[in-house]
């Protein structure tokens, strides 16, 4: 195992400083860590950061668990500069070519994620599969990061889309055409039930007493309610499949008003001070906690809105994982942010919530209710068609299976690091063009540069592993190498899947340039052999930061 720099430096800057935020941050183009905590003792210690600096490294002199690893301390102005040696670069190299490279120590605390969780009244559409996507990249990053996960779909099987779709059923043409996808046939009930609604207003009417009558139990109303989502959820798991997407268990809101656990919610709930009561309507006035709307939880009618619900499904997960994560949309920051209230108010763990802005095609706006939507399997088949033009371009001595095959694992490459290589709460247009760029900032681009230090390493054929390492470039390399567990780790304490993203492209800008300045199947000797095993270690490593962000580490391109 690599020594833990990092943790070394830290103990060493407490020590020193007495202090224990010490500020390490990356040490960008002059060193490989630094430290910003001359900042913080300016004022305490009445001096000039560039004096505590100085002063600083002269203290850290002797310190030999530094010296003893190589590493190398210098001051540059008020920062406190911590340079790697070769101890800690052959140590990472010789690690970086095993398999299962930047997977972390299992921990103990369980993580249940939810995402995607989509309304089941119409095909994922690009704006969802945001979700999807920055969800499975966190569920991957934190299994890579040794944390036992569950990844939930809570399916959303009571609201009133769920009623509009049932009545278009039961009073529409309704129909399967040929080929129609089963979520494709559910939008276009859904769609039509709507435009119903706008012309006869009775029909909300009809709609209400669908939804009084499923939450009551009726039996022939709740298999009518399941047997549609049941099939909107099997169109579901076909796409999600072409996006490498994985859920591990789907939950149903409807089980948590069958078991008596939305009940009990709503009773903890009515004993709140917080509790509001307009005869069955209930609500929770969080004023207090500067929210200026009310938190509806029961109905005048009696029934439970969607919010007393998600509260039990919450309630469930806080009972059995010690830590919850939601990946939702910005538009439920409100909804998301009074659940973390009301879940501590009735002592329960809070989740973790990553919202996303939305992800759009230049075309526009998207709206399954009327009929305005890019689905995601027609996003995918464009992207796959597009795919496959330019690999016959690049490769047309290949057969049309093997040119299928790669087409299809650059496409999902082009979704993937497209949509999760932007920060979450910024909005995002897919670009089209940028995520097929074999030669850009894509994930084509990240394959291409894992296919060509695959074939540099089957040309090479059988060599020595060596793991001195000499140049600039070597070194350079080596240390974009050894920063992919720390970029894992960050990922799952931050929450943040780009930064997955960014370090996989910059690893692969970093291996190019090496690439290009040093020979490595026409050089000999050692030199040979080291620069062979930096290649296999950037190879394995791709292949590990490719597959976590749910990426195909092909081969060939």
């Amino acid at each position: 195992m690599v020594f833990d720099a990092t943790a070394i430096i830290n103990k060493a800057l407490i020590e020193c400083t007495g202090l224990t935020d010490i500020q390490l941050i990356d040490g960008g183009e002059h060193a490989d860590l630094a430290s910003t905590v001359s900042f913080s003792l300016a004022k305490a210690k009445k001096q000039a950061p560039v004096k505590i600096a100085q002063d600083i490294v002269t203290a850290l002199a002797g310190n030999k668990d530094l010296t003893d690893r190589g590493i190398r301390v210098e001051a540059k102005g008020p920062y406190i500069n911590f340079i790697l040696g070769s101890m800690y670069v052959s140590a990472t190299l010789k690690e970086a070519t095993q398999k299962g490279y930047g997977s972390l120590p299992r921990k103990e605390t369980r993580v249940v994620l939810e995402h995607t969780s989509a309304n089941p009244n119409g095909p994922l559409h690009v704006g969802h599969i945001r979700n999807s996507i920055i969800g499975d990249t966190l569920a991957r990053a934190f299994r890579k990061a040794g944390f036992p996960l569950e990844v939930q779909y809570y399916v959303n099987d009571m609201g009133r889309q769920i009623a509009i779709v049932v009545w278009g059923f039961n009073n529409l043409e309704h129909g399967q055409r040929n080929g129609e996808k089963e979520d494709a046939h559910i939008a276009r009930v859904y769609i039509a039930a709507n435009r119903e609604i706008e012309k006869d207003p009775v029909i909300t009417q009809q709609v209400d007493t669908l939804m009084q009558r499923v939450e009551a139990g009726d039996p022939d109303t709740v298999k009518k309610f399941r047997r549609e989502v049941s099939r909107c959820l099997d169109g579901f798991a076909v796409t999600m499949a072409d996006l490498n997407v994985k859920h591990d268990l789907f939950v149903w809101e409807s089980d948590f008003v069958r078991n008596g656990d939305t009940k009990r919610v709503i009773e903890q709930i009515e004993k709140l001070p917080q509790a509001r009561h307009e005869n069955a309507l209930l609500s929770l006035d969080l004023a207090d906690f500067g929210f200026t709307n009310k938190y509806v939880i029961r109905r005048s009618d009696g029934t439970s809105v969607y919010a007393a619900r998600d509260l039990a499904f919450h309630t469930w997960k806080s009972a059995h994982f010690d830590r919850v994560i939601d990946v939702l949309g910005a538009d439920h920051k409100l909804i998301g942010a009074q659940l973390q209230c009301t879940m501590k108010l009735l002592g329960e763990k809070a989740p973790d919530i990553v919202h996303f802005e939305f992800v759009s095609l230049p075309e526009g706006s998207m709206s399954t209710r009327a009929g305005k939507f890019v689905s995601a399997d027609d996003l995918i088949d464009e992207v796959t068609k597009r795919a496959f033009d330019e690999v016959t371009v690049r490769r047309p001595e290949l057969d049309e299976a093997t040119r299928r095959s790669i087409a299809g694992s650059v496409a999902r490459a082009g979704i993937r690091y497209d949509i999760v290589k932007i920060s979450p709460e910024k909005s995002t247009v897919f670009d089209w063009k940028e995520a097929l760029d074999f030669e850009r900032q894509s994930g084509p681009y990240i394959q291409y540069a894992h296919a060509r230090a695959c074939s540099i390493l089957e040309k090479a054929g059988t060599f020595t592993e060596c793991y001195d390492l000499e140049t600039e470039q070597e070194i350079a390399l080596a240390k974009k190498i050894a920063k992919f567990p720390s970029v894992i780790e960050k990922l799952v304490t931050e929450l943040r899947p780009h930064i997955l993203a960014t370090y996989s492209h910059e690893l692969a800008d970093t291996f190019n340039t090496f690439y290009h300045y040093e020979p490595v199947l026409k050089s000999e000797g050692k030199i040979r052999e080291r620069r062979l095993t930096l290649v296999k270690a950037v190879q394995n490593t791709l292949q590990e930061s490719l597959e976590t962000l749910g990426i195909d580490a092909i081969r060939t391109m």
